[in-house]
């Protein structure tokens, strides 16, 4: 049997002199000190540079060049931020996560949007990546970040372990269903709108096997740098094919500047 889902206490709600229901103010008062005592940040590193780079291009392509096909640039994607999912319990810190159909708030040195309060956003994140370099991570373990990411509702849980540290293949993909996270050969989230791949090539000037976000066709969506690289690649292509028009007006007696 599952253990329960932990949750945020039900606010205490009282009758105003109206008649109108409101929240006490006791329980806003208990809930302005908890934010002030908790943690949300510290200086404890990632893992490695290979970590640090391998979150930093699945969060980066697609602020460059992702939108979801309902909710467009409707969504939070970051990495190695708590993730809180209950008054009094430690968050989660995945290397990876992204959220749709929210915004960031306008104010994020403001302590409450310092993290991913999942009682502020109003849902938990649709997907998780965590990245494994290491055998202490529980990334898969009963007792672990599966049965926890389970518990706040995360519906897809990718775990990559390109050294094989805890598993057989390098790619390992969850999907929630009746409350558990189990394994599914599905690379494409439907209901998220992007796939995942492995993708061998240059990151930040270093070559390696990538983890990728890609389109149903498999297609890897591209960095900010790969955008424009394409850009500058098309431009010299119109640019070679003018040139070739060109040489073959002349060729035939007419100028192709008049």
């Amino acid at each position: 049997m599952n253990p329960p889902v932990p949750a945020t206490p039900a606010p205490d709600v009282v009758i105003g002199p109206d008649g109108v229901p409101r929240i006490s103010q006791a329980y806003l008062d208990e809930y302005e000190r908890f934010v002030q005592t908790i943690v949300t940040e510290d200086d404890t590193p990632v893992d490695n540079i290979f970590s640090a780079k391998q979150a930093r291009l699945l969060v980066e392509s697609l602020y460059a060049s992702w939108q979801h096909p309902e909710f467009g640039r409707r969504f939070v994607a970051d990495s190695n931020v708590g993730v809180f999912y209950a008054l009094r319990q430690p968050p989660l810190v995945p290397d990876v996560f992204l959220s749709l159909d929210v915004v960031l708030p306008a104010d994020l040195w403001k302590k409450t949007n310092r993290s991913y309060f999942i009682w502020e956003y109003g849902k938990p994140p649709e997907v998780v990546v965590e990245i494994v370099s290491n055998t202490e991570g529980e990334e898969e373990s009963a007792n672990g970040k599966l049965r926890k990411y389970a518990q706040i509702g995360i519906t897809r849980y990718v775990v990559y372990d390109p050294e094989l540290q805890i598993g057989n293949e390098p790619l390992r993909i969850y999907s929630l269903s009746q409350g558990r996270l189990k394994r599914t050969d599905e690379t494409w989230f439907d209901e998220v709108g992007l796939g995942v791949v492995l993708w061998r090539g240059r990151f930040e000037d270093y070559e390696d096997t990538w983890l990728r976000w890609c389109g149903r066709d498999g297609v890897v969506i591209p960095t900010g740098a790969e955008r424009a690289e394409a850009e500058r690649a098309r431009a010299d292509a119109e640019r070679e094919r003018a040139e070739r028009l060109a040489a073959k007006l002349r060729a035939a007696g007419i100028d192709p500047d008049l």
